[in-house]
């Protein structure tokens, strides 16, 4: 769903640091007491990152508690071009010279997907410049082996190149990257324009090709700054286990599991990665904050759930619950939604506009229907709270009271969603006006019929 910022953060100034005959790109953003360099992955471009207010809200957090240093890795961005083959020691090289370039003299690195292979170099190799290491999507390993059965293997190597030579200048593999955003116009024309502004088409490829021979397994029990490894439990571009994996050969190193699908950081649940950040940085979290908006609410909840868990038994009813949770995650993610947690045997999921509501909810009901089960479904649009990844607010507690009055299978509308998509096309059918537990007044309430 859109963020909100505030405040907004200005533009920062782009600068150059010299490594040998290079130059490269660099930002400071902000002025907090911590020194902290973010590596990305693969290509990036730190001036047209700007145009993101995901990107935006990202490093605003993050600047919040760190003076946050950013940069384009050699070949890339507004850095020098035409480079050629980089190999992992000129990537640390790179790092080694903006530090120097930014005045810091011992900074908290941060890496993301392949730059987590660069900051553990930079950490084993320059430990007096490292105060702490933070690894977001982290792999150890570019391809498949034996004893690293998550990677890609090389056959799918070779059509993942093929792919991208072909579509080049789209977004490309947004619905593995970011799910979340994979069907919002918006992301989806910024993130194709950043991979042009950010490579060619050669140089990405060359790139790729590069990270998938890296193997970094040998060099991580030589790390010995303080470690955070974050991982997210449903990226699809990196396997969880690779960051296990990462996690159990690094000495010390903490491991945590967040919710969520996106591998790109800025997506999906930044308060609690930036959180999990600041907390491992600082000892201690900014004061749970809250935004407002307005989102249409869908809450389920399974019919006789008790009865069937009588019938089939713990681990019968549990795999059936699974199947249904991926389900779910799977058609809140194709219609840009969020799941926001599980309700008991429900979902509370939210959307920016009922549209996607309304159709989401009538792909559940199906895929529940599917697996034998029959969902009671209430919808309603109104402001909601956002406060560290849960949602609360009055809407959500309407939403709640009118799924409660849905027969089994049946999918139920408030006044407002029925009025809000009134040309869209969907059918609403009047059950009559509702007085709902705890909530003021009489609700007119809608069965949606197509």
């Amino acid at each position: 769903m859109p963020p909100v910022m505030s405040p907004v953060m200005q533009r920062p100034r782009t600068r150059y640091a010299r490594c040998g005959d290079l130059s490269i790109a660099y930002q400071v953003i902000g002025d907090g007491p911590i020194d902290l360099l973010y590596a990305q992955g693969w290509v990036s471009n730190v001036e047209y990152a700007w145009e993101s207010p995901d990107y935006v809200r990202y490093v605003t957090m993050l600047a919040r508690f760190a003076r946050v240093i950013v940069f384009d890795k050699r070949g890339t961005g507004l850095s020098d071009r035409n480079v050629g083959y980089p190999t992992l020691e000129q990537r640390t090289e790179d790092i080694l010279a903006v530090l120097d370039a930014a005045g810091s003299t011992r900074a908290a690195l941060m890496g993301s997907s392949e730059g987590t292979n660069t900051a553990c170099m930079f950490a084993a190799t320059h430990p007096e410049r490292t105060r702490a290491l933070v690894l977001s999507g982290s792999l150890a390993r570019g391809s498949w082996a034996p004893d690293y059965p998550w990677a890609q293997k090389p056959e799918a190597i070779e059509e993942l190149h093929r792919r991208m030579r072909e579509g080049w200048g789209e977004p490309f593999d947004l619905e593995l990257a970011a799910p979340s955003v994979a069907h919002d116009p918006a992301a989806r024309e910024w993130f194709a324009a950043y991979l042009r502004h950010s490579a060619s088409p050669q140089t990405a490829e060359l790139i790729s090709r590069l990270n998938y021979e890296v193997d970094i397994r040998a060099i991580l029990p030589t790390i010995h700054t303080p470690t955070l490894v974050l991982h997210r439990e449903g990226d699809r571009w990196v396997n969880v286990e690779e960051g296990r994996c990462v996690a159990s050969l690094i000495p010390g190193a903490e491991f945590r599991l967040l919710p969520g699908d996106d591998h790109i950081g800025w997506y999906g649940d930044v308060r609690r990665l930036v959180g999990e950040v600041e907390e491992f940085l600082t000892g201690m979290r900014s004061g749970a904050t809250s935004e407002r908006s307005l989102l249409t609410v869908l809450m389920t909840d399974i019919v006789g759930s008790t009865e069937r868990l009588a019938q089939m038994g713990d681990t019968g009813w549990r795999s059936i619950l699974d199947l249904l949770d991926a389900a779910v995650r799977r058609r809140v993610s194709a219609h840009g939604g969020q799941a926001v947690k599980q309700t008991g045997d429900g979902h509370l999921l939210a959307f920016t506009g009922p549209t996607r509501a309304i159709e989401c909810a009538l792909a559940i009901r199906q895929d529940a229907a599917r697996l034998g089960l029959a969902l009671r479904t209430g919808l309603h649009a109104g402001e909601c709270e956002r406060r560290d990844g849960d949602l609360t607010g009055m809407a959500v507690h309407i939403a709640a009271r009118i799924m409660a009055e849905a027969e089994p299978g049946g999918v139920l509308a408030s006044g407002t969603v029925r009025d809000l998509m009134v040309g869209s096309g969907h059918g609403f059918e009047a059950v009559g006006e509702r007085e709902l537990k705890g909530v003021p007044g009489r609700w007119p309430v809608f069965a949606v019929t197509s």
